[in-house]
């Protein structure tokens, strides 16, 4: 699938007609996260609705719980939903399939010559698969080549939630100074658990300090992201990372805090935090549609960022960052917040597809 391209300037550089796509997982939180954000997407157009068994041969309508607090589109609840494995029109998928079948249905389609846009955990640390965080590694699209070698299309991934919002509001201190080693402790709203992940006498009241898994991602995922592909394989970023995982009685967005060692001890807290409100990257000098026109806000308040009054920023795009201040026992210390269900989920999904199209790898 190729994407023809105006070439006026950067803003211009869309597809001539909207691209028709596939969303695997379609009736979950996920999965209604990407069919609410394709509605009036002007680069791509929901075709194809996906499900398990049970859900297959119905109406979107009534195949899916729907969750959001928009109302269900009208073009979407009509798409009579597809099982997973049935045959796709679409060449492009974004799938918010859950880890348990997600290896498996992914591999399937990018065999069968689909560009896919994972948000699921499965494929993220393989060898060739782009683990795509626009804004900071836009060059690991190149071991797209090394993957399609073996099959005919190719999977490229989002991070884990957490990772997503940890990576943008460590970047451009990695990028300028270098990180030795940094401890963060998240505390992740139940919506990053699915709608029935956390009940609610279990939540409410309450605090609880472990979540499956995401310690270890959040520890080696940003290694690959801001690590660098060298023609043949990743080379993760030398830094050390510890975290501590907790899931809080909120609804939408991670919030955690973040304290880092610099490997160069050269710096001040105004370098810093210019450092972070400058920052930016293909995205944004191509003007993606989906893109944040900041992807870092930085919040000059002793009590910011919060959730309920952050996480909405640019659409839900952006991470929120304050409270940079010295650090007794490393160097600098500081808290970041990100909407996990969009930037760190299916909205970062879309943005790496419209790097994709931009850049004539559909």
């Amino acid at each position: 699938m190729t994407a023809t391209l105006t070439t006026d300037s950067p803003a211009q550089a869309a597809p001539t007609d909207r691209i028709p796509v596939a969303v695997l997982g379609a009736t979950g939180s996920v999965g209604q996260r990407f069919v609410q954000l394709l509605e009036h997407h002007p680069w791509f157009r929901l075709h194809e609705v996906v499900a398990s068994q049970r859900s297959a041969g119905k109406t979107y309508a009534n195949a899916a719980d729907w969750r959001l607090d928009t109302l269900l589109p009208e073009t979407a609840a009509a798409l009579n939903v597809k099982s997973l494995g049935d045959a796709l029109e679409s060449r492009l998928v974004f799938s918010g399939l859950d880890s348990s079948v997600a290896g498996e249905a992914e591999d399937d389609y990018a065999n069968r010559g689909c560009a896919v846009l994972s948000n699921s955990k499965n494929h993220r640390m393989d060898a060739d698969v782009p683990l795509l965080l626009a804004e900071i590694n836009a060059d690991h699209l190149a071991a797209i080549e090394k993957q399609r070698a073996r099959r005919r299309g190719f999977i490229v991934t989002n991070s884990n939630c957490s990772t997503m919002g940890l990576a943008l509001a460590i970047a451009p201190i990695e990028k300028r100074w270098g990180i030795e080693q940094l401890h963060v402790t998240t505390m992740q709203a139940v919506s990053g658990a699915g709608y029935n992940g956390v009940s609610s006498l279990a939540i409410l009241d309450n605090v609880i300090p472990y979540i499956g898994g995401e310690e270890e991602k959040i520890e080696s995922e940003p290694r690959k992201i801001l690590g660098h592909w060298d023609g043949n394989r990743f080379i993760d970023a030398p830094l050390r990372i510890s975290a501590q995982t907790n899931r809080v009685p909120t609804i939408d967005g991670h919030l955690m805090t973040i304290s880092l060692r610099m490997r160069d001890r050269d710096f001040d807290l105004a370098a810093i935090r210019e450092a972070l409100e400058s920052f930016e990257g293909e995205p944004q000098r191509l003007r993606l549609p989906s893109a944040p026109k900041k992807p870092i806000h930085y919040i000059d308040a002793p009590d910011r960022p919060q959730p309920r009054l952050d996480r909405d920023r640019e659409r839900g795009m952006s991470v929120s960052v304050g409270r940079l201040r010295p650090c007794p026992l490393l160097d600098i210390r500081m808290v970041a917040l990100v909407h996990n269900t969009i930037r760190g989920a299916a909205g970062a999904a879309l943005l790496n597809a419209e790097l994709l199209s931009a850049k004539n790898l559909l």
